[in-house]
């Protein structure tokens, strides 16, 4: 289920904090002052938060998700953005961003910040406009004309929005950069059929402009002191690099070029570069106080797996995020003006120091010589010898485990398992070549990534490879999947949570989601490999080779994989009659936002790996 506490912000003063958690069984805000009291509770249903932050001291932004039906669009299902304001030092009632406004509809498309301009503050959203008439108009005459966002303004006092810039031509994608105004300094056009893309600056001339087939191009940000855009690129190799380039046009330069980058840190108040996480030499910041205080909470907390989560404007307070060894997930509120840290909420009260099963990395070599390693958790009290085991790659694929409390490994390791997460190669956690190394391997080197990292800990003697189950969401899950079909014999049971079965469906389905983009076309080529090949690695062509039983778990509002891949795989496995069992999760998206659900999943999980591999 979803951690007592979910998330916190820090006003702009440092005076408030903000807590989204669980008490009581009753999800709610807590606000904090700065004697760590709580001055206001807030309820909250079990909906789906993505983010929310301070607008000043008075006010709470809360982004919010829902899925609507969208048949008859280029998609049958989406997810929508709702931002409201919650008022924190008033009782008046929350107000839906857009919902003024009879021209825009109620959700948002990009959050481009927020701005202190002439003691007010000021939200920038991209925002879908509606036109008067036509068919399936709504209340007040109007109806959709299409998904292009344009860039609004809105008063955050009076909840009014100002158009600030026109939706893009059809076919083509845009994205705005504003400065410490507020004001566009940067657009961002590519068109989809072409390739061809420009960054245009506040006059609307070029700054700099160039052909990807791909459509691989994005903003960065600004730089550190407002005068340069940085931008990324994938080049011909597919290796994504950063450059930066003056807002007045020049010759871009590359951008921190060869270092292995974990994070960029922006302020929220200006959009300018403060800093950057390299992973080999910690933080980076271009005011040398900032970078002094920021290596010293990482110096602090070096035991841990350690996140600056936000901070006040200034950088004098910090809230930080630690969670590891002993450590189910604690926060707490850094003063660098004193030097103190104050812990000020935990995220799993019930789960003692003692409970939380050892984490370490694992380094392993794959059967083709290439360098791997994997994050191992093992069971609370038990000797690290000879222990049933579950493999959990990771989703995506394009994303890594790292040492860290894991919420799902760890509660197959309080029941006596050994758990392992690959970062089979595609992962991002390592140079560009290594995640280019997973182009095309869906189903071949990907997956025996996965099980040469088992019999790795098998050959150290660490787990017993006959009591090994693998289990895995979204990839992971198509990876579950395809360890008990495409491979066999290595596995007692599969978990898929949100697989995807079939490669040809999920191309088409993104395919035609992107509009039917040529861009999209091209990345999804490049990811999967050559057609031909695909139904070679789909688990849902392969279900009589199941030689496992296999459980089934998916959202029944996923946007991102839909429901239909665990449909008719579960469908594939009862025709070639196979074991399988189907959970189907009323109301939950791909991301197990909604915590009766994330429990439901949880329970079943654990519950089938128990009845397949028992730990004892």
């Amino acid at each position: 289920m979803l951690p007592e506490v979910e998330n916190a912000a820090i006003s702009p003063s440092g005076e408030s904090i903000a807590v989204l958690l669980t008490e009581d069984g009753v999800r709610q805000f807590i606000f904090l002052n700065s004697e760590m009291q709580v001055f206001r509770r807030m309820g909250m249903r079990d909906i789906k938060v993505r983010y929310f932050e301070w607008v000043g001291e008075d006010d709470l932004l809360l982004v919010t998700s829902q899925t609507e039906d969208l048949r008859g669009f280029t998609t049958d299902k989406a997810e929508f953005a709702v931002a409201q304001l919650v008022p924190v030092t008033s009782s008046g009632p929350a107000e839906i961003i857009f919902s003024n406004e009879a021209h825009l509809l109620d959700s948002i498309y990009g959050n481009y910040g927020k701005r202190f301009i002439d003691g007010k503050w000021r939200l920038h959203f991209g925002a879908l406009e509606l036109k008067k008439g036509g068919v399936g108009s709504r209340l007040g005459g109007y109806s959709f004309q299409h998904s292009r966002p344009y860039l609004y303004a809105v008063d955050a006092e009076k909840n009014r929005a100002t158009r600030l810039a026109p939706a893009a031509n059809e076919g083509v994608r845009r994205d705005w950069l504003l400065d410490h105004q507020g004001e566009i300094v940067v657009r961002l056009d590519i068109d989809g059929n072409n390739g061809m893309w420009a960054l245009h600056g506040a006059n609307g001339s070029e700054i700099v402009s160039g052909e990807k087939g791909n459509g691989r191009v994005w903003l960065v940000g600004l730089g550190s002191a407002g005068k340069t855009v940085i931008y990324g690129r994938r080049n011909d190799e597919a290796i994504s690099e950063w450059f930066e380039v003056p807002l007045a046009g020049g010759t871009p330069q590359p951008f921190l070029k060869g270092k292995d980058i974990d994070r960029l840190y922006f302020n929220d108040l200006t959009g300018q570069l403060m800093g950057y996480l390299d992973a080999d030499e910690g933080p980076v910041f271009v005011d040398p106080s900032q970078e002094a205080s920021a290596k010293g909470i990482r110096a602090a907390f070096a035991d841990f797996d350690v996140q600056m989560k936000d901070w006040t404007p200034d950088f004098s307070k910090v809230l930080v995020r630690t969670s590891g060894n002993q450590d189910s997930g604690s926060w707490y509120v850094v003063d660098l003006g004193t030097g103190q840290a104050e812990a000020f909420a935990y995220e799993r009260m019930a789960i003692g120091l003692e409970e939380v099963g050892a984490i370490s990395t694992f380094d392993y070599v794959a059967s083709d010589g290439l360098e791997m390693d994997g994050i191992l958790t093992l069971p609370p009290g038990r000797e690290a010898a000879g222990l049933p085991v579950v493999l959990l790659p990771h989703g995506g694929p394009h994303s890594f485990d790292h040492e860290q409390f894991d919420w799902w490994a760890q509660a197959f390791a309080s029941r006596g398992y050994a758990v392992f997460q690959p970062n089979f190669r595609g992962s991002t956690h390592r140079e560009q070549s290594f995640r280019k190394a997973g182009y095309g391997e869906w189903g071949r080197k990907m997956q025996t990534d996965i099980s040469d990292g088992l019999a790795a800990l098998a050959e150290k003697g660490i787990v017993d490879p006959s009591r090994a189950c693998i289990v895995g969401a979204s990839y992971g899950g198509y990876a579950a999947l395809a360890g008990v079909t495409l491979q066999q014999d290595i596995y007692r049971c599969a978990v898929a949570v949100a697989p995807v079965s079939d490669l040809q469906s999920m191309y088409t389905e993104d395919y035609r989601a992107s509009g039917n983009n040529r861009l999209t076309r091209a990345a999804l080529l490049e990811q999967l490999g050559p057609r031909e090949g695909w139904d070679d690695v789909s688990p849902r062509r392969h279900a009589e080779r199941a030689h496992a039983p296999i459980m089934l778990i998916h959202g029944k509002d996923d946007t991102v994989v839909p429901y239909v891949h665990s449909h008719k795989m579960a469908d594939a496995l009862k025709d070639a009659g196979k074991p399988y069992e189907l959970i189907a999760l009323e109301g939950e998206d791909h991301w197990l936002s909604l915590s009766t659900t994330r429990l439901q999943m949880l329970e079943a999980a654990v519950g089938f790996v128990e009845k397949h591999n028992p730990a004892e």
